[in-house]
C-alpha cells in the first residue's frame, strides 16, 4: 500500500506545497521592496473542505450506452497568487511592499510548516505503531 496517496499523507503534501509556494511569493515581495511600482502579492488561503474534497478519488462514470452522457471530469485546483489589496503604505515611488507585514506572513508560514511536519511525523508514528504492534 502507498501511504502517500492516503487522505491524510495527501493533505499534508498539498499544505507543504502551498506553503512552499507562498513563502516562494513572500520572498519575491521581500527581495522587491525597494522596487519602484512593485506591488505585493500572496496566495489565496487553503479551504480545509476543498482540500480535502480534492483528496477523495473521483468516481469514474463508465457509459454502457451511446446515450449516456459522459459526465464531468474533476479537475484539481492549482495554487494561484493574487495582488494584496490591503497594502496601506505606498511609498512615493509607487512601492507597497510592507517590510514588517511580509516577515510577519513569513514567520507564520515557517510555523504553519512547523507543525504541519510535526502532523505528518506522528502519522508516521502511528502507521509505526499499528504495524510493529504485537496484539
Amino acid at each position: 500500500m502507498d501511504w502517500s496517496k492516503s487522505a491524510p499523507f495527501g493533505a499534508i503534501k498539498e499544505r507543504l506545497a502551498w506553503l512552499d509556494q507562498r513563502q516562494t511569493i513572500l520572498a519575491r515581495n521581500i527581495a522587491n521592496a525597494d522596487t519602484p511600482g512593485y506591488v505585493p502579492h500572496d496566495l489565496k488561503p487553503l479551504n480545509f473542505r476543498e482540500t480535502l474534497r480534492d483528496q477523495v478519488a473521483p468516481v469514474s462514470l463508465s457509459a454502457t450506452n451511446p446515450a449516456h452522457l459522459p459526465g464531468l471530469v474533476h479537475q484539481k485546483a492549482t495554487f494561484r497568487d493574487e495582488v494584496q489589496r490591503d497594502a496601506d503604505d505606498v511609498s512615493p515611488s509607487g512601492n507597497a511592499v510592507d517590510l514588517e507585514q511580509q516577515m510577519a506572513k513569513v514567520n507564520e508560514s515557517a510555523a504553519t510548516h512547523r507543525l504541519t511536519t510535526q502532523l505528518y511525523r506522528k502519522y508516521l508514528d502511528m502507521i509505526h505503531l499499528a504495524a510493529t504492534s504485537k496484539n
